[in-house]
């Protein structure tokens, strides 16, 4: 086949063009919506510039319910053939990449029993204790400055320093996570990739590293048990197993790439959302309770932090009278659904009353549904919540700084001036 290549104000709008993804978001967002009303199962050709290759191509899935229904049907569409890459994963990679976003049922089942058996309600009452303790500090001090990049100094440490509790890696480790989780997510991006490295070597340094530092605290919980995550990771038993020292060290990667960056970028999006829609901003803040549901859901359906999950046929089947064989990959872009005019009305405009909070900016609502959902609403609420109380007349300076990255919709920098006048 060849590739699907979509004319749009003079550009050419292809997926598996790297100069696709350097676009401007409204570019891009345009070229879904063309996908969405002609052609919504699109096949493209596999990138010529992935570090690897298995010399396949993808179906991009644009459609909101075509995306809900492949993601509520693991046995036809099954995740453990490549969940987040476009090429199936080298086994080097599955090593460290290969949680439970990358596997099926029992093995996915399990796992995600394992690790719900640590997240008692008493320990989720604990964290949401902490994150409104640090959220209120992170504001606070934001707000005696002039300026500041609140990325840096609010977005990324938030969820970074709960993520990091709640693991047990001690406080001094969390910049050298942090910088190990921006080239996982970021290897792209010329800021994260480090000098020298390709992205291949990157990621592998990267995953290594994280693996280590989890490893090593997997075993001295064992030998020292202590009131955290990782200890119950490491002992809770489900059908006479825990989590291996591996499973523990992936399950870390996961989260510090699916915990931390994604709540991170939404945090970044929503205070670019609110500076943009400034009346959408006093709605909220002149009654936060009210609106905040509906408000913390807007941010994330607005922004859809991750731009894909891959899926792969397991038999023959049909979309949209587009046929499929086995093995076809399919890319469930969230962010297109989440723009999908059959389901959203005025699905570019930031609204933060909107009743139509069914997004999918957490997954499909399938057997891979986001299992820190509630905690990244709980990080949303929490840091929103002390905006609008210290700061809520603040404003957003020149243009944010975008992530390159064909995976995540990211805002690596954002100006704030915490007490404008305008």
């Amino acid at each position: 086949m060849t590739d699907q290549v979509l004319r749009l104000e003079g550009e050419e709008s292809n997926l598996s063009s790297l100069g696709f993804w350097a676009l401007p978001k409204e570019s891009r967002d345009r070229a879904f919506a063309r996908l969405r009303s002609e052609d919504p199962i699109a096949y493209f050709d596999e990138p010529d510039w992935m570090f690897t290759s298995d010399g396949k191509g993808f179906y991009a899935v644009t459609k909101y319910d075509d995306v809900f229904s492949i993601s509520r049907n693991p046995t036809l569409f099954c995740s453990g053939r490549g969940a987040v890459s476009i090429p199936d994963l080298p086994p080097q990679f599955l090593e460290f990449f290969g949680s439970m976003i990358n596997t099926d049922d029992p093995r996915h089942g399990h796992l995600r029993k394992v690790v719900l058996r640590a997240f008692t309600p008493r320990r989720i009452e604990l964290l949401e204790e902490r994150i409104e303790e640090l959220a209120k500090s992170l504001i606070a001090e934001v707000a005696t400055k002039d300026e500041v990049d609140f990325v840096a100094e609010a977005a990324s440490i938030l969820p970074l320093k709960i993520i990091c509790e709640m693991m047990g890696v001690p406080s001094d480790y969390e910049k050298y996570v942090l910088d190990r989780s921006n080239i996982i997510l970021g290897a792209l991006d010329d800021e994260f990739l480090p000098a020298g490295k390709t992205v291949e070597e990157s990621l592998i340094v990267a995953a290594v590293e994280l693996t280590a530092l989890m490893e090593e605290i997997g075993k001295d919980r064992i030998a020292n048990p202590q009131d955290d995550i990782t200890t119950s990771l490491v002992t809770a038993s489900v059908d006479g197993e825990a989590l291996s020292a591996s499973e523990l060290a992936s399950f870390f990667i996961l989260l510090v790439v699916a915990g931390n960056e994604t709540t991170r970028n939404a945090i970044a999006w929503g205070m670019h959302a609110l500076d943009r829609y400034r009346e959408q901003r006093e709605l909220w803040f002149t009654d936060f309770e009210a609106h905040s549901s509906t408000g913390v859901d807007e941010i994330v359906r607005w922004s859809s932090p991750v731009i894909f999950m891959r899926r792969t046929a397991t038999e023959a089947t049909r979309i949209r009278g587009v046929e499929l064989s086995e093995g076809d990959k399919l890319l469930l872009l969230y962010g297109s659904a989440n723009r999908d005019e059959e389901k959203f009305s005025s699905p570019d405009d930031f609204i933060v009353t909107r009743k139509e909070s069914r997004h999918l900016g957490f997954g499909g609502y399938g057997p891979h549904q986001c299992l820190g959902a509630h905690l990244a609403r709980r990080e949303l609420h929490a840091i929103f919540s002390e905006v609008s109380k210290v700061m809520p007349n603040y404003e957003v300076v020149g243009e944010p700084s975008y992530l390159f990255s064909n995976f995540i919709n990211g805002i690596k920098h954002l100006s704030v001036r915490p007490n404008s006048s305008n």
